[in-house]
């Protein structure tokens, strides 16, 4: 239902207010604060309306009333003033030098966290399954450095104990035959592949393949998409969130667990700009007195993880909305420079 100019007025007055004190916010405090020149029974009959459409509820305490999820929901979509921030004071914070991708991120996730004085969070780009070449590095007897490089040039390394002590001669031409037959696959493909393939070769050096293998394997699901949090205990200190032990302890499982913030954060990476998730109201969001503000980011044009705010719904989203939306295009912008 489309609501009037008044009772448009009114929720965003009523919203600020609880944002501001925490309080359930009466009839006589907006007729104050909302400059409408109404009754006091006027505003009362338009707050009954709004709270029986489920923009505002009124708590058995209190004669006042707060808003609910449906309520922040139409505040942050359509009442809300956003407020400017300095971008060169943030951009300055984030990447004072050239500095590499994951220090970025680090970076990225601290800043949203100190700027929000909430907890900031960052979903890292996913790492590429396939490898475009290995190497092998002979660091002493029978220890071998396997140097695995990505199409997008990330690079893992991993230590193989062997039984047989190559030497040089063996590594090169070991390497030159997986880059050569294998080079653009995962390491998955490579391991159904070889089976047949290694036939050929002497037994110590596809021991020495299938051991590369494993251990690629095992580098990429090592790197895979991660999280980089910041700032959860800022969260303590919001009575709405660390109000009761059993708030607490949710609160705590999801940081410690990520599945359901991962799933969220994907979820946002599929959209365009900033998104908020509102407890109470996205399954998504753990807990009622929630909320998640989000934006995908990007590295040379394609969106490659995504970034936000965790804080309380009774959050100033004016300033908090700005801080994820520079963030992302700061993060965006370094990641394709770098």
């Amino acid at each position: 239902m489309q609501l009037d100019n008044r009772a448009q007025t009114l929720l965003k007055a009523l919203v600020e207010r609880y944002i501001a004190d925490g309080q359930p916010v009466g009839s006589r405090a907006l007729s104050k604060i909302s400059g409408l020149d109404l009754s006091p029974a006027t505003i009362r009959n338009i707050m009954a309306d709004l709270e029986e459409l489920g923009y505002v509820a009124s708590p058995h305490t209190s004669a006042g009333r707060v808003p609910t999820p449906r309520g922040y929901r139409i505040f942050v979509d359509t009442l809300l003033t956003v407020q400017p921030i300095d971008e060169s004071a943030v951009e300055a914070r984030l990447c004072p030098q050239a500095q590499p991708p994951q220090k970025l991120i680090a970076n990225a996730a601290q800043m949203l966290s100190s700027l929000s004085q909430f907890a900031g969070v960052v979903l890292s780009p996913r790492h590429e399954s396939v490898f475009q070449q290995i190497e092998f590095l002979r660091l002493g007897e029978k220890r071998i450095l396997l140097v695995i490089v990505t199409p997008g040039g990330d690079v893992q390394n991993r230590l193989l104990l062997t039984d047989v002590d190559y030497t040089p001669a063996q590594l090169q031409q070991s390497a030159n035959f997986i880059n050569q037959h294998y080079s653009g696959l995962a390491f998955d493909q490579v391991r159904t592949r070889m089976q047949g393939e290694l036939r050929q070769l002497r037994d110590d050096m596809g021991r020495l393949m299938q051991a590369a293998v494993e251990a690629g394997s095992e580098a990429m699901a090592d790197s895979a998409e991660d999280m980089v949090i910041a700032g959860e205990r800022n969260l303590l200190s919001v009575s709405d969130l660390s109000s009761n032990m059993s708030s607490l302890r949710q609160m705590f499982d999801m940081f410690e667990q990520k599945t359901g913030l991962m799933q969220l954060l994907d979820v946002s990476s599929k959209a365009s700009g900033v998104q908020i998730f509102i407890g109470g109201e996205s399954n998504l969001v753990p807990m009622d007195e929630m909320s998640v503000v989000t934006a995908p980011y990007e590295a040379n044009g394609r969106i490659v993880g995504t970034l936000g705010v965790i804080g309380p719904t009774r959050m100033a989203y004016e300033r908090v909305i700005p801080i994820v939306d520079i963030t992302s295009r700061l993060l965006s912008n370094a990641l394709s420079h770098n």
